[in-house]
């Protein structure tokens, strides 16, 4: 069979390419230093474990992200024939959601580690939210494996008695698309989920922030804590703004995802495989270790003129 690509179609996939090989590179960095560390300590912390399933997640996302778009550009035909579209599908819906339910668990143990309140529900957490993590990790894995197999079992029923024949691929993907309407409402609900939390979040750190501050106002030496919270504070800033665009990402994509060849669904395929790259950087440059040891590789950085 013969390629079926457009000027428009091969754009996407020339600009998709080079944003999930970046953001995969990003975040396979993050993967190894974390698993070196595991080896060197035989141990990881809280905060290296989420980080370190959150840049797996993200990295097995972006390589089957490109594979989907790849195909359904240049070879839709192959795409189109069962079961390679569901098999595709429930592992690229299964590392999105991961993404999404590891970044709210990142989110609120930011928050109970961090933030300082006598309030004995809170300060129950901060005792045992290292216990609780491993739970919490492997609740999201569950939760991101059942949001895989309804989307198998909906992307089944949408290709069900369908043909595959390149005259009828339109119509396919319409159909598809009618099918998905009712998942829309969970990803919104997964996404308000998250968005709340993000909220929530900011709120209580900003408020520690505060009380801390006011603590400390007559202290002249370097607080530690007060580094903590600032850190902290950039994680989950960066958080609430990407779940911002995702939100409306999802609203605007559910209103032109019809519509071939659409500007604005460009600008969505741009955006959805910028993310996880570049919010993994914003992570590695908010976390003391990771920072150092991404500027002790950089070539760059021994360089004299880029120093100054």
């Amino acid at each position: 069979q013969q390629s079926n690509g457009t000027s428009y179609g091969a754009t996407i996939v020339a600009i998709i390419t080079l944003e999930a090989f970046a953001g995969m590179w990003i975040n396979a960095f993050l993967v190894c230093v974390l698993c070196i560390a595991w080896v060197k300590k035989k141990s990881l912390n809280s905060n290296e474990k989420i980080l370190l399933l959150l840049g797996c997640s993200r990295f097995c996302y972006l390589g089957i992200s490109w594979v989907y778009h790849f195909l359904s550009t240049i070879y839709p035909n192959y795409l189109y024939v069962l079961p390679i579209f569901q098999v595709v599908l429930i592992i690229q819906s299964f590392f999105n959601c991961s993404d999404f339910c590891v970044s709210t668990c990142l989110c609120g143990f930011y928050c109970i580690k961090i933030a300082n309140f006598r309030n004995r529900f809170f300060i129950y957490l901060k005792v045992k939210i290292d216990r609780m993590v491993p739970w919490l990790l492997l609740g999201s894995e569950i939760f991101s494996l059942v949001f895989g197999i309804l989307v198998y079992d909906i992307s089944d029923k949408a290709q069900c008695n369908n043909s595959t024949g390149p005259g009828n691929l339109w119509k396919v993907n319409i159909k598809i698309d009618e099918h998905f309407f009712p998942l829309y409402f969970f990803i919104g609900l997964l996404l308000f989920t998250s968005f709340t939390a993000v909220i929530f979040s900011a709120v209580f750190l900003l408020f520690s922030l505060w009380r801390h501050k006011r603590k400390m106002q007559t202290n002249s030496m370097k607080n530690l804590s007060m580094d903590a919270h600032i850190r902290a504070m950039k994680s989950i800033l960066s958080f609430f703004i990407v779940y911002n665009i995702n939100f409306i990402t999802m609203i605007v994509m559910m209103i032109y995802s019809a519509k071939e060849q659409n500007p604005i669904m460009f600008l969505i395929y741009v955006f959805l495989h910028s993310f996880p790259g570049l919010h993994s950087i914003i992570l590695i440059f908010t976390n003391p270790k990771l920072e150092k040891t991404l500027l002790r590789i950089l070539p760059c950085v021994k360089c004299k003129v880029c120093m100054k």
